[in-house]
């Protein structure tokens, strides 16, 4: 938020929780912010912005956006999303809801957070059980995530990976871990318990197969970081087909035209490009 320069004024922080996000939002960017959270006992927890920002607290499903159409400038969501059972829905209610040229911003996980840990549950329970059942939701993955938000009518989506390891003493830490974090499993049909010598199983597993050299495992934490714009007349748009100047076959003498051009303090004209070649006859254009 902070590296876009111009004022949101109608701000909607979506699956706040304790409102790791809104306490760092500043007047200069945020007019009003609404923090919207579907635990009740969170949204008690949670804190508002430390700069001096009319703040209000919806207590709301995410994918039910209890907000009017064209109402909102700038919607935020961190690592909230991947709960939502509809994505496309809950994408499509944000971008109604967001004025022309309003933003959507966003960290999810992503398909390989916690491979480690689901590869040694499957693995172990398929050996002592005969089979294995869902213990980690299902996460998004990056190559649909994009065309998601172009069919739900977002323009100029950027998307960005980064993956972040954690490292624990053992599958035991990172299972007490998730579950501190609230993010443990929450699927309706899943098993109510896991047998101990399956555990045990699996931690002998996942150490065998990720460990690391000084005994502790890894886990780890795929995140997608994506914005998408409402469109607007006055967004960029890309250039119409055939108007290139330059053909790509002679990118490569773009290298001695830049150094021409700081011999000229950096100023070079049309016909400097003409005699590089570089220049495409219209007559030449398909």
């Amino acid at each position: 938020m902070h590296d876009i320069k111009r004022k949101f004024n109608t701000v909607v922080e979506l699956g706040c929780g304790r409102g790791y996000i809104g306490r760092h939002m500043i007047q200069e960017n945020v007019g009003t912010l609404f923090q919207c959270e579907m635990s009740e006992k969170m949204l008690e927890q949670c804190m508002g912005p430390e700069d001096n920002i009319p703040t209000w607290r919806v207590h709301a499903d995410e994918e039910f956006f209890p907000f009017r159409n064209d109402s909102l400038d700038l919607v935020v969501s961190s690592l909230s999303l991947h709960w939502v059972n509809d994505l496309p829905g809950i994408f499509k209610q944000i971008n109604n809801s967001l004025k022309k040229d309003g933003a959507f911003i966003a960290a999810l996980f992503g398909g390989d957070t916690l491979y480690e840990l689901r590869c040694a549950l499957q693995i172990a329970e398929t050996e002592r059980e005969g089979g294995f059942s869902p213990h980690i939701s299902p996460f998004t993955e990056a190559r649909d995530l994009g065309g998601l938000l172009a069919r739900t009518g977002f323009s100029l989506v950027t998307l960005d990976v980064d993956e972040i390891k954690v490292n624990y003493p053992s599958m035991f830490e990172v299972m007490q871990d998730l579950k501190g974090m609230a993010e443990n499993n929450a699927a309706w049909k899943r098993p109510l318990r896991l047998m101990r010598d399956t555990q045990l199983a699996a931690a002998a597993i996942y150490k065998e197969m990720y460990g690391n050299e000084d005994g502790t495992v890894p886990a780890t934490f795929q995140i997608y970081y994506l914005i998408g714009w409402k469109p607007d007349p006055s967004q960029q748009k890309p250039a119409k087909r055939g108007s290139q100047t330059v053909s790509i076959k002679d990118l490569d003498k773009l290298g001695k035209l830049a150094k021409e051009a700081q011999k000229k303090d950096n100023k070079f004209s049309i016909e400097d490009f003409e005699k590089l070649g570089l220049m495409v006859d219209k007559d030449d254009k398909k």
